[in-house]
């Protein structure tokens, strides 16, 4: 059975949740050769947080972020985003709802390689309501004196620096990162994963971190445990450690 972990209150004391996620499914295909990708989990999010799931390839992470972030829809159940229930809406409402409200960060960074890291986040910035300057932006992931870089001329850690700087130019209520770290050495994922550590506790950006490395956990206030499509444990860290603090 799906576990339901308290809502974490994360950053803000009494934070109502951002998500309620109730018996989420998932089926891929039909019959004998059906994909049960997600078996009806269940869970909470408060505002603010930064939540980690954790657990090997195949096991629902990723599917459950597609979902949320609204890339995919559900075979079943329920997902709120405040009072709004997402596997209600039909295309054009998740569009605007990814464009408004989440920010992506992937295992591979996806820059355009002819631009600038500022002409990168810039793409993003052009398009959003309310952006940030690219510069600050890019300040916020320590790469203000890499403004004019081109991608070949930044490390991978860098890269995906700009990445995240590109994803939360937008001001995102959320970030879904699924193994932002997962193509980088211990010493430069520390790096990533301090960037996102920063953004979620000084913007207040509820963050989902996807990792099968049980040590990045410990950055959380909530941690989610994967298997088989379902939730099989969820702790709560009263303290977090700093990313510079992990035993990778």
């Amino acid at each position: 059975m799906a576990s339901a972990p308290p809502t974490s209150t994360a950053n803000v004391s009494g934070a109502p949740p951002i998500y309620r996620i109730e018996g989420l499914t998932k089926v891929y295909g039909e019959g004998a050769s059906a994909v049960h990708a997600l078996r009806g989990v269940d869970f909470s999010v408060a505002r603010g947080a930064m939540l980690v799931l954790l657990g090997p390839s195949g096991s629902g992470k990723s599917t459950l972020l597609n979902i949320l972030g609204g890339l995919d829809h559900a075979t079943a159940g329920r997902a709120w985003f405040h009072d709004r229930d997402l596997t209600e809406f039909d295309d054009a409402a998740l569009t605007e709802y990814r464009r408004r409200s989440v920010g992506f960060i992937f295992q591979f960074y996806n820059l355009v390689a002819s631009l600038t890291a500022r002409e990168n986040v810039s793409l993003i910035t052009e398009i959003s309501e309310n952006p940030m300057d690219p510069a600050e932006a890019l300040a916020l992931v320590g790469l203000e004196t890499r403004l004019d870089h081109f991608p070949a001329e930044l490390s991978g850690g860098e890269q995906q620096r700009v990445a995240i700087a590109r994803a939360i130019a937008k001001r995102p209520e959320v970030l879904l990162c699924d193994e932002p770290t997962g193509a980088l050495d211990s010493q430069t994922g520390t790096r990533v994963l301090a960037a996102l550590d920063q953004i979620n506790r000084e913007l207040g950006t509820t963050t989902f971190v996807i990792t099968h490395n049980a040590v990045i956990a410990d950055i959380a206030d909530e941690v989610l445990l994967f298997g088989d499509g379902q939730i099989t444990g969820a702790r709560h860290n009263d303290v977090r450690k700093s990313p510079a603090e992990l035993n990778w």
